[in-house]
């Protein structure tokens, strides 16, 4: 019997896309756009202490190397021969901080994920430092003093890990985003693996200054950061190394772009005024500012948003970050149990079709944007005895959009024109519950595209176009047309606003309640309310006491 012919397929690239809850590998036919074949796997969280997240950055690189084996696998099944894989691109988790020896290719510590909140006594004493008429930090960086940016996770590791203090002294020490490590890694390790980073996740860093687009010695001396453990900084499309392992070795790294920069140049937003709003663990709305730095006078941040090429100049974006959107979908089914997958929450909101005045503000880890307030936390409020498991599901939906509202609204006031869509991605957006919400909150259409993988096909685009790749057009006239779903909003403004008034006020409430924490974690001083409170609390839990011990 004749041997079967492969299929005959264009050139295609491959998209790392290195997420907090999971790791994707995607293969994209590099003429059409369309989408070949994937593989995903679930990572694991770890929360040492209250505030406390991380990851094994092992954990993380062993699931690319199963992702891209098994995609591969899969990828002959369909007898599509891999060799036609000419690139590969790497889009990740921004901020998250990992720090390794580069003798031994061993993490000194695990990887603090962008979520943690352990630093927030180091930005408030680092916060004293800085001048109130110059905020040299924002001016540099575009980005506000918080525990989100890398870093400050950077110098609580080499303040409390021995090890890690160690391998800097000895000179064996390498800092990296997630980004970082897997270029590193993938790209030979300690047989010489390539040390560097893109522009995009230089710039989330607080180490990077966007504007000369180096390293900055000031910011540098500031976080008492040593220089030489930082990675080299590149562009977002050029060749950094070749895979030196598995299925794919001697393919070309040619893409890197931090996760919500790969989805705006996935969702085609070229142009200046072109915006998108990612829906993952967090949510990210992003807007492109061209050429020039604009600086929100809105709590929103300045950041890189890509650079197309070694001699191609710099575009960046106006972004408002939302720390949890998924993210409390997965502390439902996880932490509550009240659903067994993350797709059932669909079905609890759309029984009930409203919160019955429940409202949910997640602030797990503090509010990001507008407000940037690491005191609050989360509250569900409005309950009554009505109110049941379906109702905290749908206000949980509420809760992303009215988060998404908070920024967009902070967008149009920075930007001064009002946006007239939204389009949007992420795994999130396959809810149709939620983007019809979304519609309705922000009483402007949702426009969802048909394939909502943009992150990879973000990063699977510059690696594709990259200088002595080439097989990946971003010319305006090459790209492919996006077909979207629509969603108009469905109830009247007046509802739409008093919603939005009412989610604003539970928010206010969620404020105040942890003010400081120690370095290992512990709270020091729980909350801004007056003491007052602290005596009836106590009067009432001491009278509780002596009630159920039948004291009279």
């Amino acid at each position: 019997m004749a041997a079967q012919k492969k299929a005959v397929v264009g050139p295609l690239v491959g998209a790392v896309v290195q997420g907090t809850n999971s790791t994707r590998f995607l293969v994209f036919n590099s003429k059409t756009a369309d989408l070949l074949s994937h593989h995903q796997v679930e990572l694991t969280q770890e929360f040492p202490k209250e505030g406390w997240v991380e990851q094994d950055p092992k954990e993380i690189l062993q699931s690319v190397y199963e992702c891209i084996e098994r995609t591969c696998q899969k990828l002959v099944e369909l007898n599509i021969d891999i060799s036609n894989i000419k690139a590969i691109g790497v889009s990740n988790q921004r901020e998250t901080t990992v720090i390794w020896d580069k003798l031994t290719g061993e993490p000194l510590y695990n990887a603090v994920v962008w979520l943690d909140l352990r630093t927030q006594p180091t930005v408030e004493n680092l916060s004293k430092k800085i001048p109130g008429n110059n905020n040299f930090v924002k001016s540099k960086t575009g980005l506000p003093l918080s525990t989100y940016f890398s870093a400050v996770k950077l110098r609580w590791i080499l303040d409390n890990v021995r090890q890690a203090q160690k391998a800097v002294e000895e000179g064996r020490a390498l800092f990296g985003t997630i980004d970082s490590w897997l270029i590193w890694s993938l790209t030979g390790g300690v047989n010489g693996g390539v040390h560097c980073t893109d522009v995009t996740n230089a710039s989330r860093t607080m180490l990077f200054n966007i504007h000369s687009l180096e390293w900055d010695k000031e910011l540098c001396d500031f976080f008492e950061i040593p220089m030489d453990i930082l990675p080299n900084v590149w562009s977002s499309s050029e060749i950094y190394g070749l895979m030196k392992a598995g299925a794919l070795e001697g393919v070309p790294i040619s893409g890197c772009l931090g996760d919500q920069s790969a989805a705006l140049v996935g969702q085609m937003c070229f142009q200046e005024g072109q915006a998108k709003n990612t829906y993952g663990t967090g949510c990210f709305l992003l807007c492109n500012t061209g050429h020039k730095c604009v600086f929100s006078e809105h709590g929103l941040l300045t950041t890189v948003a890509y650079k197309l090429g070694r001699d191609q100049p710099v575009c960046y974006a106006l972004e408002g970050s939302v720390a949890i959107a998924g993210a409390v979908i997965r502390w439902l089914r996880d932490n509550l149990g009240i659903i067994k997958t993350s797709e059932e929450i669909e079905t609890l909101a759309k029984d009930v079709g409203t919160s019955y005045g429940c409202y949910f503000v997640p602030a797990f880890s503090g509010l990001y944007a507008p407000y940037w307030e690491p005191s609050a936390r989360g509250i569900i409020c409005g309950l009554t005895q009505f109110t049941s498991k379906n109702h905290i599901a749908f206000a949980a939906l509420e809760s992303v959009c009215f988060q998404t509202r908070e920024i967009l609204d902070a967008m149009n006031r920075d930007c001064g024109v009002p946006f007239t869509h939204l389009q949007v991605d992420g795994g999130m957006t396959n809810n149709k519950i939620l983007m019809q919400l979304q519609a309705d909150i922000l009483h402007i259409p949702v426009m969802k595209p048909s394939m909502t993988e943009t992150t990879a096909l973000g990063a699977a685009m510059v690696a594709g176009a990259a200088e002595g790749v080439g097989i990946w057009s971003l010319k305006p006239e090459d790209l492919s047309v996006i077909i979207m779903e629509r969603f108009e909003p469905q109830i009247k403004v007046t509802e739409s606003e008093i919603r939005y008034a009412t989610w604003k006020k539970a928010v206010m409430k969620s404020m105040g309640w942890v003010i400081t924490q120690s370095e290992n974690g512990d709270p020091t001083i729980f909350s801004s309310l007056p003491l007052g409170f602290f005596i009836v609390s106590s009067m009432i839990m001491l009278i509780g006491a002596r009630y159920i011990s039948g004291i009279p």
